[in-house]
């Protein structure tokens, strides 16, 4: 196998520009299928992006052995169902975020990938851009000195209260959506895993938070901070910094670096800033798919990381008197 054969899940918003578009410019992999819910959306989607099958069912899309992989954008509170029914009809996945509705799922969907020797690899895009690569490289180097404070923020307004962030039963809420990212990048430039010290949301409906701040503590003694928003005073942030006893390095827009970034580094009270590629993020991460599909490459967001991210949501919804997603009385 040559090229990765993909085959979409649902005509969501975000497939143009995370699959279809970065597709055009790979070698690798072809978009060949699509299904949805509704067949008509499906043949809009395809005739318009120049998909050239479409099918009445995810299940019978997985059951197409010309498929090679499946691109997974469904609803969060979809997102295990459907990942584990294409590892089951031996389907690699790309799975959009948040992994899974909660942590339990997400380990779940990691026995059935273990089992299945398949790549199951969650769509954190910004992971794969070389501006992630050298935050955490900074950090990582000890240029800092002994990290202290990691602070991130994603905000952004969407007040279309009827849109599916905002529904319980399908996963959603900003710390799902907006946070899911802020969760991760903390946890890649803290170097440990953060323990959940409190949580304060601000509230669609008793169960869906439109807002959530959050604040962590290390095991080596720093602590953090993630801010996320999608509908609060907090119109539109975007930022990652983190402060060492000899530095600090800041970061504008570290999720989409494409579109503009700006990074900012001081040690020892010299400044400095560093600019990276406008290549789209989710063309490198889409190289990163392939690779670790045809040449069993490791991917840097593998199922142990989508858990260990899922555990995180799941306690900042705990801390803040909420039920993780996917649980009921």
């Amino acid at each position: 196998m040559s090229t990765v054969r993909v085959g979409v899940l649902g005509a969501a918003r975000i497939t143009p520009g995370a699959m279809i578009r970065p597709a055009r410019n790979s070698e690798e992999v072809e978009v060949v299928a699509i299904a949805a819910r509704d067949r008509s959306r499906a043949d809009a989607f395809a005739a318009k992006h120049g998909v050239p099958r479409v099918f009445d069912s995810y299940t019978e899309l997985l059951a197409d052995p010309e498929i090679d992989a499946v691109y997974n954008p469904l609803p969060n509170g979809l997102h295990a169902e459907w990942t584990i029914a294409a590892l089951e009809a031996g389907k690699h996945v790309l799975c959009e975020k948040p992994f899974t509705a909660n942590a339990e799922e997400a380990e779940a969907v990691a026995a059935v990938a273990t089992r299945t020797g398949l790549v199951v690899m969650e769509a954190f895009h910004y992971r794969y851009h070389p501006l992630a690569h050298r935050m955490r490289e900074i950090v990582a180097s000890g240029e800092l000195g002994t990290l202290e404070r990691v602070e991130t923020a994603l905000c952004f307004p969407l007040p279309k209260f009827s849109d599916i962030r905002y529904q319980y039963d399908l996963a959603g809420g900003a710390t799902m959506d907006v946070g899911s990212y802020t969760v991760h990048i903390t946890r890649l430039l803290a170097l440990e895993e953060p323990i959940v010290v409190s949580a304060v949301a601000k509230l669609h409906t008793p169960d869906v938070d439109r807002a959530m701040r959050a604040e962590f503590s290390f095991p080596s003694g720093h602590t953090g901070r993630v801010t996320c928003s999608m509908w609060s005073s907090d119109v539109l942030k975007a930022y990652a910094r983190v402060r060492g006893d000899r530095g600090e390095l800041r970061v504008i827009n570290p999720t989409t670096p494409q579109m503009w970034h700006r990074m900012r580094v001081k040690v020892d009270g010299a400044a400095r800033t560093e600019r990276f590629t406008r290549r789209p993020t989710y063309e490198f991460q889409l190289d990163a798919f392939c690779a670790a599909v045809l040449r069993g490459e490791p991917t840097l967001t593998p199922p142990a990381d989508s858990i260990a991210n899922m555990r995180v949501l799941d306690a900042v919804y705990l801390a803040a008197g909420m039920r993780p997603r996917g649980t009921y009385p």
